[in-house]
C-alpha cells in the first residue's frame, strides 16, 4: 500500500537521494575511487546515511521480491508534481548503499524521467554489475524492476 500523499513523513523527507545527491555525483565519486575495495565502502557508506524504515513499515506488502536480502519499498506520488516518492530499506548494509544509488537514479522523478533514465548505461558508467554477485545484482535488478512498475502504474 503507498503512501497517501499527504502523510509523507520524516524518512521520505530525510532521503538525500534523488533531491540532495544526483546519480551523477554517485557517479563521479565512483569513477574518482581507484578500487573496488574503497568503492564498497564508499557504497556501504551510501547505505548508512539512508533513513531506516520504522519496524512497523518492514511489512511483507512493501517486501521486494528477488533480492537475497529483505529489502522494503514506500512509496507516495507527490500530487502536486506527479513525481514519485521512494524509500528503501534492507537488513543488509551493502544493499542498502545499492539501494541508494537506485534512489539517486529515480527518487523525486516523473514517470516519464524514470522511464527515459538509462539505467543499464548508468550501472556500466560506474562499473557496477560486474562487481556484484550473482544474487547482489538481481536484487538490484528486482529494485529497478518494481520501481519502474510504480511509475507505469
Amino acid at each position: 500500500m503507498a503512501a497517501e500523499a499527504g502523510s509523507i513523513t520524516e524518512w521520505f523527507a530525510a532521503n538525500p537521494y534523488g533531491v540532495q545527491v544526483s546519480a551523477d555525483e554517485i557517479a563521479e565519486t565512483l569513477e574518482f575511487l581507484d578500487d573496488w575495495e574503497e568503492r564498497y565502502t564508499y557504497i556501504i557508506d551510501l547505505g548508512r546515511a539512508l533513513p531506516g524504515f520504522p519496524e512497523a513499515l518492514k511489512t511483507e506488502d512493501r517486501l521486494i521480491r528477488g533480492c537475497q536480502s529483505q529489502v522494503w519499498l514506500e512509496h507516495a506520488q507527490d500530487t502536486s508534481t506527479g513525481r514519485l516518492l521512494l524509500a528503501v530499506d534492507s537488513d543488509a548494509l551493502i544493499v542498502r548503499g545499492l539501494a541508494a544509488i537506485a534512489l539517486a537514479a529515480f527518487n523525486n522523478k516523473t514517470a516519464a524521467e524514470i522511464k527515459a533514465f538509462d539505467i543499464d548505461a548508468f550501472f556500466t558508467r560506474i562499473d557496477l554489475m560486474r562487481h556484484l554477485s550473482p544474487t547482489r545484482g538481481n536484487g538490484l535488478r528486482a529494485m529497478v524492476t518494481r520501481i519502474r512498475q510504480l511509475a507505469a502504474d
